[in-house]
């Protein structure tokens, strides 16, 4: 599910930054790998550093759904799952102007959706109920992003934090029993 979710974005910069990939000089790679030593520049960085449920998105009401044969398969909700990611723009010969605009055309892009678009889905984000809530640009839920980027030996660089919200099933197909299709009611003289 979440190489579906990174197929997805990677859908979205590709068709929505047109500019980006025009051509084999500044052809922009996407990348889901560790930001630290990025091979093919220029490159935009998607790296996926938490997945957490949302809690505030939890419900806890069953769904019932009636089947054209008369029964009906009752489930619990998808669980809501936090997804969130380190955004880089990595250049060649480290030009930060580059390296920046890549960034700034790659926010303006992000900011413009609140839920991705259906026509993007890949995998099995295909066809759910909820589209997947791109939260947007927030603080991270990294302690301290010059403590990240010590930890995995690297440069600071410029970087946005992105979260994307989406349906993880978590029951597998329930068992079918038959619905109550009419009522009656009888009622008995002489008791």
């Amino acid at each position: 599910m979440l190489d579906d979710l990174d197929s997805s974005l990677e859908q979205l910069l590709t068709r929505e930054l047109p500019d980006l990939q025009s051509s084999t000089e500044t052809h922009v790679a996407i990348s889901f790998e560790m930001p630290i030593d990025i091979k093919q520049k220029p490159a935009i960085n998607l790296f996926l550093y938490d997945v957490r449920e949302n809690m505030e998105l939890r419900s806890n009401e069953w769904s019932l759904q009636r089947r054209a044969n008369g029964t009906a398969v009752k489930k619990r909700p998808p669980a809501r799952v936090d997804c969130s990611y380190l955004i880089t723009a990595w250049a060649n010969a480290d030009d930060p102007q580059q390296e920046h605009h890549i960034l700034g055309e790659v926010m303006k892009l992000l900011l413009r959706y609140r839920t991705l678009p259906e026509a993007i889905l890949q995998g099995s984000l295909k066809g759910q109920e909820r589209l997947p809530i791109a939260v947007g640009l927030r603080p991270s839920y990294l302690q301290s992003l010059g403590e990240f980027w010590q930890a995995i030996g690297g440069r600071p660089k410029p970087a946005l934090n992105y979260m994307v919200t989406i349906d993880v099933p978590v029951d597998e197909e329930s068992e079918e029993f038959p619905l109550v299709l009419d009522n009656r009611i009888q009622i008995r003289q002489g008791i």
